[in-house]
């Protein structure tokens, strides 16, 4: 089982969001990330050659929750899932246009 940790930056994306949003998206990301958070899926998967605006280890992974993607990265040693950074994607805009 993996732990989840947010980043400084979280609490601020979270912040602008709607309650109820906010809490589907917790809700999933211990759903989703706590036992597998590097098995691919339809909404999971690496980015790799991503280089975000955060420090990161490689990959960077992107979850995909209906219009919002989550970005984290995993320490498999510590069994960590660090999650770096949640943002709205809006239709027709690339992964790093919203970063």
């Amino acid at each position: 089982m993996h732990r989840i940790e947010y980043a400084e930056g979280v609490a601020d994306d979270l912040a602008n969001l709607r309650a109820y949003d906010c809490k589907q998206i917790l809700d999933q990301l211990e759903e989703q990330l706590k036992y597998e958070p590097t098995k691919k899926t339809r909404n999971r998967k690496p980015l790799p050659g991503l280089v975000p605006p955060w420090e990161s280890i490689e990959p960077v992974w992107e979850l995909r929750l209906r219009v919002y993607r989550v970005f984290y990265d995993v320490e498999e040693k510590t069994s960590l899932v660090k999650i770096r950074a949640i943002r709205y994607k809006p239709p027709h805009k690339m992964t790093e246009e919203i970063l």
